[in-house]
């Protein structure tokens, strides 16, 4: 597991070191849009049973690597693994998304409410050290984990939401049970990450997928402050390494000020932001990753190109006026689509590469 990274542009990206090229991942990048995933998904027999494998999930994650020039691997998990362990009883229906068979939607149910033993996660951390002998130092590993805020929608709800009506009134008719359980949440997410870190897990991030349907005030009281408290208690150092942290909130761009402040090393950001206004507001603090529209990726291959050399233009030549660097890590603003041709993402990959490498030329 301690193989020498041959290629450390991504976790040099998240600390503002000097990079090579623009280093490109992306949100769900092993996943149903590959008929390679799919093949070995159906050998699973469910998503949960490809999940909590370790010989699948490590065959999953390196599927995008084996296609395509990528700077980082990603953990193949899902978001509800804690929840799933605090015994809500995951599943997934076919065609549909996750559902918890208990979902938290009174005091009784908060109250029985505990960090879970961590054992209960094992396969997770199986599959870490499973990815990272697999990858033999290729490129780092990211370990992730949904927010406290995230987790809390999935649990309250249920399932997923259009309206978030029922995590939404349980908040503001009972904030004590809402902090009870983003409490809970927040520490059962750092043991997590922590976890995968000991595991070999080479950065993390923390997905507040849902902190966007907040009202501002809210977003500040009920994720932010829990996204937080989940930061403040991971381990910093491992292997002699620095762990960097990434910090995504979907709809966060009206608050990058304060998400900047959080002790992490980089932002994640959605297609809304600006990445060049972003760059310019948040300074010297933290790097950013993103933010190609994902549908940006069912265009014809010339308009990709052209979107993703927009994107980095947007960001600009790395280096800063007093000659420090900024980092950039190149993402999609979400996730990647289950419908999107996997000739587009070698274009997008490619395009990245060539095109950052030339703005270093450039400069």
């Amino acid at each position: 597991m301690t193989a020498p990274l041959h290629n450390d542009q991504f976790l040099r990206a998240l600390l503002r070191q000097p990079t090579d090229h623009t280093p490109v991942w992306l949100m769900r990048q092993a996943g149903r849009y590959l008929p390679e995933y799919k093949a070995t998904r159906e050998r699973a027999g469910s998503f949960m049973g490809l999940a909590t494998s370790p010989d699948l999930a490590t065959e999953v994650t390196l599927q995008p690597l084996e296609r395509y020039d990528l700077d980082a691997a990603i953990l193949f998990s899902d978001i509800l693994t804690v929840p799933d362990a605090m015994g809500l009883g995951l599943s997934f229906a076919q065609g549909e998304g996750p559902r918890f068979a208990t979902p938290v939607r009174d005091e009784a149910d908060v109250a029985k409410l505990a960090v879970p033993d961590m054992a209960r996660l094992q396969y997770v951390f199986d599959a870490v050290r499973s990815i990272r002998k697999a990858l033999d130092g290729r490129v780092p590993l990211i370990g992730f984990s949904g927010s406290p805020w995230t987790l809390a929608c999935y649990m309250v709800e249920g399932s997923g939401s259009d309206d978030y009506r029922l995590v939404k009134s349980l908040m503001y008719r009972r904030p004590d049970l809402m902090h009870r359980i983003l409490s809970v949440n927040a520490d059962a997410v750092a043991a997590y990450l922590n976890a995968q870190i000991e595991a070999g897990a080479q950065a993390v991030m923390v997905f507040d997928s849902w902190g966007g349907v907040l009202a501002d005030g809210a977003f500040q009281t009920f994720s932010l402050a829990y996204t937080r408290r989940v930061l403040d208690q991971l381990i910093r150092e491992h292997e002699g390494r620095v762990v960097p942290r990434i910090v995504f909130t979907k709809g966060g761009g009206l608050w990058l000020d304060e998400i900047a402040a959080l002790p992490t090393e980089a932002v994640g950001l959605d297609w809304t932001v600006n990445l060049g206004r972003a760059r310019a507001q948040v300074g010297h603090r933290v790097a950013l990753q993103g933010n190609l529209d994902p549908n940006v990726l069912f265009a014809e291959p010339a308009q990709v190109e052209a979107e993703v050399i927009r994107t980095l233009d947007s960001f600009g030549t790395p280096r800063n006026p007093d000659g420090s660097w900024a980092g950039h890590v190149f993402n999609l603003g979400h996730g990647i689509s289950q419908f999107t041709p996997p000739e587009h993402v070698q274009v997008l990959v490619d395009t990245v590469h060539r095109h950052s490498r030339a703005q270093r030329v450039s400069r």
